[in-house]
């Protein structure tokens, strides 16, 4: 077997890697060309957890890379399951000390993995953990492919969805999620559905713009979460750069260039967000983009001082919303008894 080229000789990671850039592996290795399907088909179908396991590989194929190659990019440190619903959070520990956290999901009838693609986030959002640890770091696509590869490995069931909502913003580390949800949607991989992966943006508008000419197949999400620029200036800190105009003009683009309907997710803040009024401009704004609206009554944390609405005044907020021309779903948060929001385990354990 012929000696990888010089920039390989270092130990690489191959999670994360395409067929193309396998095969380019295979290549130098002198290898027959077939073995990279073998190798992509066990990294990301298979979710081997060690190059023993590859078993149709040769065996000096397998030596050499267990030699040469990284294949585990992190380890569970903490799993809660949840009491009240079927939901399971993770926290995992990073090779370099850092830790993400991932949560399982199921909502009538779908198996949800929820996925970090930073170490933190910079954007700062008043209601969320994860902006409480600053930004540290973005993930490799190997690191945000491996929290879905070892879940759904542990699982009895396959993995019906995925979505970009976990720790930090996606379009901050636009490159990296696009090419591990293309690698969950290949053939040879997960071969998850593109309609079931979900990327989550906090209002990155460039991006978005530059997700709609390219042609992603993959659904949008945006969150939104206040009808005033006022509102969103002091829970999203974002919109000071991209205000609400700018944002919805960028998810207006994105409907006519793709001619598919974006999701407004909308967090229901108590006493903040979640009046009459709220409802009436929600439906205004909204109305003349083809989308869906996703409501969710807040997930309350230690960490922020907002609170959930009580139902009285929730059940108002939606019955007036359903009177928008489009599609409304109400999504209960999940895994209220195992700190289920963002950052909310991460910031616990480090607090321990």
């Amino acid at each position: 077997m012929s000696e990888l080229s010089s920039d390989l000789e270092k130990k690489i990671e191959l999670k994360g890697m395409d067929l193309n850039e396998i095969g380019t592996i295979i290549k130098n290795l002198r290898e027959k060309p077939f073995r990279a399907k073998q190798l992509y088909k066990w990294l990301y179908r298979k979710s081997a957890f060690s190059f023993d396991e590859m078993s149709d590989l040769p065996l000096i194929l397998r030596n050499y890379l267990s030699k040469r190659a990284e294949l585990k990019l992190l380890e569970p440190k903490k799993k809660v399951s949840s009491k009240i619903d079927a939901s399971t959070k993770y926290l995992f520990k990073l090779r370099d000390g850092n830790c993400i956290e991932s949560v399982y999901m199921e909502y009538q009838g779908r198996k949800t993995v929820c996925l970090s693609t930073q170490v933190g986030c910079s954007l700062n959002c008043s209601f969320c953990s994860t902006g409480k640890m600053g930004f540290i770091r973005n993930l490799s696509t190997g690191e945000i492919l491996d929290q879905f590869l070892f879940i759904n490995r542990e699982s009895d069931f396959s993995i019906t969805n995925i979505v970009f909502m976990g720790m930090g913003e996606p379009f901050l580390n636009y490159e990296n999620v696009i090419k591990a949800a293309r690698i969950l949607n290949s053939e040879l991989g997960p071969e998850i559905s593109a309609r079931k992966i979900t990327i989550s943006t906090s209002g990155i508008v460039p991006a978005i713009y530059r997700f709609a000419d390219e042609g992603h197949k993959f659904k949008l999400a945006i969150s939104l979460n206040a009808t005033t620029d006022a509102q969103r200036d002091k829970s999203m800190p974002i919109n000071r750069k991209y205000p609400i105009n700018v944002l919805l003009e960028a998810a207006k683009y994105y409907t006519r260039k793709t001619k598919r309907r974006v999701t407004f997710e909308y967090v229901l803040i108590k006493d903040f967000n979640d009046s009459i009024d709220d409802a009436k401009r929600l439906r205004k704004l909204l109305s003349d983009i083809p989308c869906k609206l996703n409501l969710i009554p807040y997930n309350e944390t230690e960490f922020s001082p907002y609170k959930i609405p009580d139902e009285e005044r929730l059940e108002k907020f939606i019955k007036e919303i359903h009177r928008a021309p489009f599609a409304v779903t109400v999504r209960r948060s999940q895994g209220r008894d195992i700190k289920g929001a963002c950052g909310q385990l991460y910031l616990q354990t480090k607090n321990e």
